[in-house]
């Protein structure tokens, strides 16, 4: 996608965003501090843009549409967030990627933002020729199966003065016994994939070559 056809790259440069990549795992409420500290910076025009991946350990985090009754068993710490949407799952073999860009200097509409985020996904999985699909009223990326659709990625962002943070979550080589601990994002009739799932073995490092060419199209 050219930058003349994509409304996320207006007056932008991509040589501006910084990636930063955490090999080991970082615990939620550091990774929470990183990013305020970093949209204060962003706003202000003291830091770049940054694009960050890694992964947590085991935690359940629940969104500002958060239902109590949709956290089964506490078997994980739980941490209630600002972010948009409900609970969600974060562990090892997950790929998260947060995402700090300004609005202002790209196009100032969330909704934009957001479907970018989802083909920052979709464009991924391609990598590996999986097909990621949208599915109206029901947020993240989903995969078709023979008899179901399962959730491979999630997605739930904030947006301060026009910088964004959190991001999306990529289910690579997760436990997927964890999720049954929560309705992940509220919806009960589907279930949860990962790559490895559908029988697609990738490194880490794989997966994030692929994020990161993805995004660069996409953004």
């Amino acid at each position: 996608m050219s930058a003349e056809h994509n409304p996320m790259r207006r007056d932008a440069d991509r040589s501006s965003i910084e990636w930063k990549v955490s090999n080991s795992q970082v615990d939620y409420p550091a990774s929470i501090a990183l990013m305020e500290q970093r949209v204060a910076e962003i706003s202000l025009g003291q830091a770049n843009e940054l694009v960050w991946l890694l992964e947590h350990p085991p935690i359940y985090t629940a969104g500002t549409s958060a239902k109590d009754a949709d956290l089964i068993d506490e078997r994980f710490p739980v941490f209630r967030t600002g972010r948009g949407g409900q609970f969600t799952y974060h562990g090892p073999g997950q790929r998260v990627g947060y995402v700090m860009l300004d609005l202002k200097r790209r196009r100032a509409d969330i909704r934009a933002f957001i479907h970018g985020l989802e083909q920052w996904v979709i464009a991924t999985l391609a990598t590996f020729d999986v097909k990621g699909e949208r599915r109206v009223g029901r947020v993240g990326i989903w995969v078709a199966r023979a008899d179901r659709e399962d959730k491979i990625a999630a997605i739930g962002v904030r947006v301060r003065r026009w910088v964004t943070y959190h991001g999306v979550s990529l289910n690579v080589s997760p436990d997927l016994s964890h999720f049954s601990g929560i309705v992940p994002c509220g919806v009960r009739e589907h279930g949860v994939t990962s790559l490895a799932d559908l029988g697609v073995h990738v490194s880490m490092v794989d997966v994030d070559a692929a994020m990161k060419k993805a995004f660069l199209e996409v953004f």
